[in-house]
């Protein structure tokens, strides 16, 4: 049975479209156009040191071909995987201890919250230059600090084994805010009664956190950590200022092997492809978050 428009509705979809229209307009330019060049450049063999290679279709899948024999990148991919997985799991870990933690009635508390906000807001490149100097061991106020108790800090960003630790860190200090202001406000949505309905039963703060806090929580700590993974594959300016994707390709994400490729190296239609499968990879984790996203505030 067909469904029945009534003409109100008809002109109400039709004031939707007109008025979407011009930045749907604007999306398809700034966003559409730019993607669908980067498909068909991964589609050639486009270099810098070969004119014409930028309009040969005669092999479309060629670049993709060479990226399961490509070492390089198949260790980018793990670099990624190490680098969010560590990073979003401690930034989802202490943004919900911290909220946890200031989740009380106090003017100072209000306060002192605000103050954890500050590495959010600041540019990312800002944050890399703060990271950058407490990482250098002649200017660091970290490693003087070491020095007045006679402890040896290892030089993390030179390290083999502490490079992509000092990475974890900086991107944790930067975003773990996000969690805290995520779980924080999801307790102050919890109604009173019931911990102090558990607690009149017997109930200890460990047994209220795990039957009480935690289903309350859980859901906005599941899409938080999505959020936070698609963000983490963006953790470009961190690895160019302090590694530079080094020692060795111990801290090469993805994004930074095909930045490598394109602008160092000059191929720009093996980078292209490598940029199309990363692009993948965010879109079927953003699918995930707003699936997440949706069933939670169907749940709620």
């Amino acid at each position: 049975m067909s469904e029945t428009i009534s003409p109100i509705d008809r002109e109400r979809r039709a004031f939707l479209r007109t008025a979407l229209a011009p930045s749907l307009l604007v999306l398809v330019i700034i966003a559409g156009l730019p993607t669908i060049y980067l498909v068909a450049t991964s589609l050639t063999p486009f270099s810098m040191v070969r004119p014409g290679s930028a309009t040969d279709f005669s092999e479309p899948l060629r670049n993709y071909g060479f990226l399961a024999e490509d070492g390089r990148f198949l260790n980018s991919l793990w670099v990624q995987a190490k680098l969010s997985v560590y990073g979003v799991a401690a930034q989802v870990l202490l943004g919900m201890l911290l909220a946890l933690l200031l989740h009380t009635r106090s003017t100072f508390i209000e306060v002192t919250r605000t103050f954890f906000l500050i590495p959010m807001v600041l540019p990312p490149i800002v944050v890399a230059v703060i990271w950058k100097l407490l990482y250098t061991p002649d200017i660091s106020p970290l490693y003087h600090v070491a020095q007045l108790f006679d402890l040896t800090l290892p030089a993390m960003t030179s390290s083999v084994d502490y490079a992509l630790t000092a990475i974890v860190i900086a991107d944790t200090w930067e975003w773990f805010p996000f969690t805290f202001l995520m779980v924080l406000a999801t307790l102050q949505t919890i109604p009173d009664e019931y911990s102090e309905a558990a607690v009149m039963d017997g109930a200890g703060r460990v047994q209220v956190f795990f039957h009480i806090t935690l289903p309350f929580i859980l859901p906005i700590l599941i899409v938080s950590g999505l959020f936070r993974l698609i963000d983490s594959i963006k953790a470009f300016p961190l690895i160019f200022l302090l590694t530079q994707g080094g020692p060795g390709t111990v801290t090469e994400v993805t994004n930074f092997y095909a930045y490598i490729l394109a602008f160092n190296n000059g191929e720009i239609g093996y980078s292209s492809a490598i940029t199309v499968i990363l692009v993948a990879i965010i879109i079927t984790i953003s699918w995930a978050a707003t699936r997440a996203g949706t069933n939670r505030g169907g749940a709620t």
